[in-house]
């Protein structure tokens, strides 16, 4: 743990909604990530959840393929290894995933862009679990805003109906054991910023995430157990106008001695409404950042997902 990375007690955002705003909004604002202790999701909610990971991505792999996700860009069930890559990598990462989504009403007008996920047979409690999972890091995520609305001197409920239906992802990922030395030029996940609004992840106790600090120095992130990491992704970004930044991170191959295990992680992309338009912030202009054209949430979700290759231009 480095000296940027102090965990921020999850109590503090109920004794004292000022002071974990501003802790918060200060190391989002050095590194574009924080780690925050004593998170509220239960210990058996995340057990379950990789109990149901690790058992997915034990399937064989025609078993895996037939909820493959292709055709909706990867936004819903299974995607291969060595599929994705990050924005400009010549190689993919090595590394495979699950997509579960949010679960919309009948009617809701988001149908027509955000699919339903795909229920595994195969694994009795794979679909109770992770949706108990996403249910629990979506309502932690929205408290998460409301103490980002306080350090933007927005009203602290100013996200919530910007977010209550956004096309939000529980990933599951893994990273199988590297027996032999992997392919030159790849690593687990190759250096890359969120597109979402922000991300909570869960599993990075395992070495191997890197943030890229401004200085350019690469800091290690290893919370403490009972810890979650935060960071700002694309949309955050582009909405404050660069004042809280989307942080280039990645995973690196592990050292020769934990080549042989598989790393689990479980990171929660929570994303606007799809019909939200992100514009810059006056306040966060006024202090010196630099504002992009206006996007919709759907547009900017899809212009991304082409750069990283799951929809193809």
């Amino acid at each position: 743990m480095t000296e940027y990375f102090k965990p921020i007690p999850y109590a503090l955002w109920r004794e004292d909604k000022t002071a974990f705003a501003d802790a918060l909004g200060k190391s989002f604002r050095e590194t574009g990530f924080a780690v925050i202790a004593g998170h509220p999701v239960l210990q058996r909610t995340i057990d379950d959840n990789l109990r149901a990971t690790k058992a997915f991505f034990a399937l064989p792999d025609v078993a895996k393929l037939a909820y493959d996700g292709k055709s909706g860009g990867g936004q819903r069930g299974y995607t291969a290894f060595a599929t994705e890559n990050a924005k400009g990598a010549a190689k993919a990462d090595l590394k495979e995933f699950w997509h579960t989504g949010r679960h919309l009403p009948p009617k809701s007008p988001y149908r027509e862009t955000m699919a339903d996920t795909p229920g595994v047979g195969e694994i009795p409690d794979f679909d109770r679990a992770t949706r108990a999972l996403f249910d629990a890091l979506d309502e932690m995520g929205r408290d998460l805003l409301r103490a980002i609305a306080l350090h933007l001197e927005l009203d602290e409920m100013w996200f919530e109906d910007r977010v209550e239906m956004g096309n939000s992802i529980l990933r599951l990922l893994h990273y199988p054991p590297q027996e032999n030395p992997p392919p030159e030029g790849t690593v687990r996940a190759g250096a890359h910023e969120d597109i979402n609004v922000i991300t909570l992840l869960l599993g990075a106790e395992e070495a191997g995430l890197e943030v890229k600090h401004r200085s350019g120095e690469w800091l290690g992130v290893n919370p403490p157990p009972g810890a979650l990491v935060i960071n700002c992704g694309d949309m955050l970004q582009r909405l404050t106008a660069g004042v809280l930044p989307s942080t280039t991170h990645r995973v690196v191959n592990p050292a020769p001695e934990r080549a042989k295990f598989p790393r689990y992680s479980t990171p929660f992309f929570l994303h606007f409404n799809q019909d939200v338009v992100i514009e810059a912030l006056p306040q966060c202009v006024a202090e010196g950042g630099k504002a992009q054209p206006p996007i919709t949430a759907q547009d900017y979700l899809m212009e991304r997902l082409r750069e990283i290759g799951l929809i193809k231009a």
